[in-house]
């Protein structure tokens, strides 16, 4: 298997990605390999218990994504609140970066927010004058090739909230989804063999690789359990 970043390199047409679910989530299509056959077949995720063998197992991840994306009052800024490092203070990416270095400060949800120092990874910390509650006016950490912009977050909040999180999510901590568990229904679910564990999904799964050589890519670490 090649290790050549260029080698996974594939053109992707921007109006061939979705920017909403569809109405149920069973009716996603899914591409099923049958490798004694050398053949790929079409079907849909209602469909996945026909393929499966009497033996088949699934493990499911039953992390909850947290809503840690926050925009600016102003809507110059986007932030990715990453983990709480002390009372009013967070370790967060922001977008755009450049524009808030050490000292620079904006708004949040009317709070006062000041950089402070920036970390190795690109992340930086930021005090708050005052406590900010996610869950409360927090937007889901959609990823990049789901654009929304400040009016449209607020117009699809609901939306988002309810579909960009599996129906069997339990404990928070992620900062993105297990998407291969967006599909499954209560009613699917229940008809199939499986157990959780809890991986609290981070920053990993959306920073580019960057390395020509992916095997020298980092990776961030990642809490289980």
């Amino acid at each position: 298997m090649s290790t050549r970043l260029n080698d996974y390199n594939y053109e992707l047409p921007r109006e061939l990605i979705a920017q909403h679910p569809l109405p149920r989530r069973e009716d996603s299509r899914m591409m099923v390999v049958h490798r004694d056959r050398k053949k790929i077949a079409h079907a849909h995720f209602v469909d996945l218990k026909q393929f499966l063998r009497n033996d088949d197992l699934f493990v499911l991840n039953n992390s909850r994504v947290l809503p840690a994306r926050h925009f600016s009052d102003d809507g110059n800024f986007e932030f990715l609140f990453l983990e709480k490092t002390a009372p009013c203070r967070w370790k967060v990416l922001v977008k755009p970066s450049r524009r808030f270095g050490k000292g620079a400060a904006t708004v949040i949800q009317g709070m006062r927010a000041e950089a402070g120092e920036i970390f190795v990874d690109g992340s930086r910390e930021i005090t708050l004058s005052d406590d900010i509650d996610l869950q409360r006016c927090g937007a889901m950490p959609l990823p990049p090739y789901i654009k929304r912009s400040v009016v449209i977050d607020r117009r699809y909040r609901e939306e988002d909230e309810a579909r960009y999180q599996t129906v069997f999510a339990k404990y928070e901590g992620s900062l993105a989804a297990a998407t291969a568990g967006l599909h499954f229904t209560a009613q699917i679910l229940g008809s199939l063999p499986h157990v959780f564990i809890t991986l609290h999904v981070g920053t990993a799964t959306f920073r580019p690789v960057k390395m020509e050589d992916i095997t020298q890519h980092q990776m961030h670490p990642e809490r289980f359990s």
